[in-house]
């Protein structure tokens, strides 16, 4: 049976909080009962001034802004910041209510040039909260994780120079070439000769000039 909605509740008034609408199982409830974010306060003190200047944005908002960014696959800080106008769970995590006004997205920005750059203040962040899940067991050593996303460049592919560069060996072949011929030693067996791809061999390749660092994906 077909049934159209033909109530309009746009309007509605609701007596409700931000606390209400939180899904319990959220992404942003585990991470906020896992991590104190209280320690980047007395970390980034030094950066501010006590007497002069405007009232800051709070560093731990900061911080949680790209938490957000990272955590959800978010692009940018523009579109995070677009995204937290409108999300009900990202405003629970950084303590923003209904109508509390989300920073413009170059507010990162402008803390990252005048602050946070040239300093380890990340990383001491990084390995703080790192800590934090190591001392709740969260994290555990039996297990390695290597991340092969590719994310792409802000760079022009149409800008380029071909270099030629050196063949690197995969280091884990050489490693089992080591391995097999001491298993063939211990067994009276005469050992591999070394493997034909460990010469150096030269090839030729694309070096973006915008971004060095980039690589070309096919």
């Amino acid at each position: 049976m077909l049934t159209k909605n033909t109530q309009m509740n746009r309007e509605q008034l609701e007596m409700i909080t931000l606390e209400q609408l939180v899904p319990a199982n959220h992404l942003v409830r585990k991470v906020e009962a896992a991590i104190n974010f209280s320690f980047i306060y007395p970390l980034v003190e030094e950066m501010y001034s006590t007497e002069r200047g405007r009232p800051s944005i709070d560093p731990v908002v900061l911080i949680k802004m790209t938490f957000i960014q990272y955590m959800f696959g978010i692009r940018s800080m523009r579109k995070t910041i677009e995204e937290i106008e409108t999300n009900i769970a990202y405003r629970w995590f950084l303590g923003f209510g209904f109508y509390d006004k989300v920073p413009h997205f170059s507010t990162f920005g402008k803390n990252y040039e005048r602050r946070f750059k040239d300093t380890d203040i990340f990383e001491q962040i990084f390995y703080r909260i790192l800590k934090q899940a190591s001392d709740k067991k969260l994290v555990s050593n039996e297990h390695v994780f290597i991340d092969s996303t590719h994310a792409k460049a802000s760079a022009n592919k149409r800008k380029f120079e071909k270099k030629v560069v050196r063949k690197e060996t995969k280091a884990y072949q050489t490693r089992l070439q080591q391995e097999i011929n001491s298993d063939r030693k211990e067994h009276g067996k005469k050992p591999f000769p070394p493997d034909k791809f460990e010469k150096e061999e030269h090839k030729e390749v694309k070096e973006s000039t915008t971004d060095p660092e980039s690589g070309y994906l096919r």
